[in-house]
């Protein structure tokens, strides 16, 4: 599936316009993730920006977010493997654990999405741009802190082969890279 079909169909299922920069934010994190690990980007970023498909469908019920999205990109002969990793994501629909490079880089990068962006909400100017690595790493500690995102989630770095200081450094540059279309 090319891109702009993959944004037609984005925008057919998606509506919340922080949902729409959480996806575009999602691909700009895996992209970079795929480059940094020599594996297919475009693959990688197209499972980012299309892995919460579902999401108001079946409004946000963690117990079969990413079943339906797969449904539909297996209808649209998406590549397995994205489906897999997008399936995966939410665990608690599936009852199987990931267990491959690709899934526990797509529960990490689209959950390290949403600390970075509260952490730059943070700040007077709202900004990514004015971010530091350090205030992420920071974060990551205090548990109140944007309490729904998912430590353990964004720590599956580790199990795609990033540690955590190259994990933040490379998720926050690729999403000051696209700063712009965030809002941020």
């Amino acid at each position: 599936m090319e891109r702009e079909e993959a944004l037609d169909l984005l925008h057919r299922y998606i509506n919340s316009e922080n949902m729409l920069k959480h996806s575009f934010a999602a691909e700009a994190v895996l992209r970079a993730m795929a480059v940094k690990l020599n594996e297919d980007a475009g693959k990688w970023a197209l499972a980012g920006l299309l892995h919460d498909l579902d999401v108001e469908k079946v409004n946000a019920d963690p117990l079969i977010h990413g079943l339906e999205t797969a449904r539909i990109l297996e209808e649209k002969g998406v590549d397995p493997e994205i489906i897999e990793a997008i399936r995966l994501h939410n665990e608690k629909a599936t009852g199987i654990q990931r267990s491959k490079v690709f899934h526990h880089a797509l529960a990490a990068g689209e959950t390290i999405t949403g600390l970075i962006t509260a952490t730059a909400l943070v700040y007077p100017d709202k900004k990514l741009a004015s971010v530091k690595p350090k205030s992420i790493k920071k974060r990551i500690h205090e548990k109140a802190f944007a309490a729904s995102v998912s430590r353990e989630k964004i720590l599956e770095c580790a199990l795609a082969g990033i540690g955590i200081d190259e994990f933040i450094e490379i998720s926050l540059a690729a999403m000051q890279e696209i700063s712009d279309d965030l809002g941020l």
